[in-house]
């Protein structure tokens, strides 16, 4: 149902190249025209708040990362979901890379066209014209998200200027019209985020704090992540330093997640009950968060084990739910899927509403990751300083949590990537930390269970050199844009 959803999606949304409008460009019988929609800041901001908003959305991301890495195995419930990109499989024609592309180009789309109309509000009051850029700049900055996105999935090598990224665009697509677009270097991507960026710092209150809007802080924790995935260490712990705050305590942990407490996020995309929002949940469950719920993937094994290591940790406790049936013989039990099942309950759902949670895209613990990797990255790699924030991030989920000790670079490097492993689980971050640490922390890439698998003996890991650990363009874009340039390998 998945990849069915995917491909729906993208064809409503694959709007550049393929001539496929989004919904909103097409104008219906007895419909205003839009010039005449965008009159006053308040039309700006409604605009913005319910069609550009609604839009920030990481669920494809987390769907791949979690399927395709060492996140899940196949769980009781299974009856073909998601085998094949479990199994490796992964091509132009995936439904997978094409959510990602359409998701965050219809996120581009309406933030171009919102700018577009902007022209048309004139204001008359510094305090109006104010509103007006603090709409604006929202707008921009998540457009720069959106482009971070893409280009960190889609570019064989984000942190290189000059390699290949995805097609620029800031201007909205209008609707019957073919307007062939190509790839352009990653610099040219760059410089319309920074620009962006540079916007909304200028133009967003400080005193802006609500989490599900931007915020600076938001900015600030965009910004830290792109630096960390250019290797500018410099400027990601210059960012991640103004974005980072307290990380939530063991005892608090859980409200974050079940959407009654803010605790330690920066920004999360709310998903109220009702509606036709997506359900997280539903990238794992069939009906409700639990082992008999229509479970058709669960934890991966071996990120179980780590989990279970310290019973006290309260990812342990909070994010395998109560319903585990955890088999002590599962490597030698024929029957494993059955009988060790490590239900995923990281999105316990609302209490109005099953499987459904706000989409938390940064938070404290990655700022503090964040500013691990800058330590063992500078010029002048300070390794004590990164081992005293790992911990930190240890002592906030588990406590008797000691103080590791790097000897090397590569050793810090491999214990931030499993630290990363554990704490951002299902949160979209492994594919890319694979493909961005993996080789300096010692070729520690994909790291499944033989019983991840209904199948016994699949292949349990990628060559880091492996082709697929950048994503295709989508064939839906590519058959629209045909002199569109692939990435190598599909």
């Amino acid at each position: 149902m998945k990849k069915i959803k995917n491909i729906f999606l993208a064809i409503g949304s694959l709007l550049f190249i393929s001539s496929c409008s989004d919904a909103l460009d097409i104008v219906q019988e007895g419909e205003i025209y839009r010039e005449d929609a965008f009159k006053t800041v308040t039309d700006l901001r409604n605009y913005l708040n319910g069609d550009v908003y609604s839009r920030i959305d990481n669920t494809e991301e987390i769907a791949f990362t979690s399927i395709f890495t060492d996140e899940v195995g196949i769980g009781p419930s299974n009856g073909g979901q998601d085998k094949e990109l479990h199994r490796f499989q992964l091509n132009a024609n995936s439904g997978e890379p094409a959510g990602i592309w359409s998701s965050h180009y219809t996120v581009i789309n309406r933030v171009n066209r919102l700018l577009e109309f902007s022209n048309l509000v004139v204001t008359s009051t510094p305090a109006e014209l104010a509103a007006k850029n603090a709409v604006l700049a929202e707008a921009r900055a998540l457009r720069a998200y959106s482009y971070i996105q893409l280009v960190s999935f889609f570019s064989v090598d984000p942190a290189n200027p000059n390699e290949l990224g995805v097609i620029l665009v800031t201007t909205p697509e209008k609707p019957n019209v073919v307007q062939e677009r190509l790839r352009v270097k990653n610099q040219l991507i760059y410089d319309l985020i920074e620009s962006d960026f540079s916007f909304a710092e200028a133009n967003l209150a400080s005193t802006a704090t609500n989490y599900k809007f931007v915020t600076q802080k938001f900015i600030s924790a965009a910004r830290a992540r792109m630096y960390l995935y250019r290797k500018d260490y410099v400027k990601a712990k210059q960012y991640a330093t103004l974005a980072t705050g307290a990380l939530s305590t063991a005892a608090a942990y859980n409200g974050l997640w079940a959407d009654t407490a803010q605790g330690e996020c920066i920004f999360a995309a709310s998903r109220p009950s009702g509606g036709t929002w997506g359900n997280i949940g539903s990238t794992w469950y069939f009906n409700v968060t639990s082992a008999t719920g229509g479970c058709f993937l669960d934890m991966g094994r071996n990120l179980f084990n780590l989990y279970n290591q310290y019973p006290n940790d309260v990812r342990r406790i909070n994010w395998v739910d109560a319903t585990a049936q955890i088999n002590p013989n599962y490597a030698t039990d024929i029957n494993y899927v059955s009988n060790d099942i490590l239900p995923i309950n990281k999105y316990p759902g609302k209490p109005s509403q099953q499987l459904r949670n706000d989409l938390k895209l940064f938070r404290n613990s990655e700022m503090v990751l964040i500013l691990a990797e800058c330590e063992v990255g500078s010029a002048t790699p300070n390794l004590a300083a990164a081992a005293t924030l790992v911990r930190s991030i240890r002592t906030a989920r588990a406590t008797g949590q000691p103080l590791p000790v790097y000897a090397t670079a590569q050793a810090a490097w491999a214990d931030i990537l499993l630290e990363r492993r554990k704490e951002l689980a299902f949160e979209g971050h492994r594919y890319l930390d694979i493909k961005r640490l993996a080789a300096l922390a010692g070729n520690q890439g994909i790291t499944r269970d033989n019983t991840d698998d209904d199948i016994a003996d699949q292949p349990l890991t990628l060559a880091l050199s492996d082709y697929r650990f950048t994503l295709p363009i989508p064939q839906l874009e590519v058959a629209g844009n045909v002199t569109i340039q692939q990435n190598p390998g599909y």
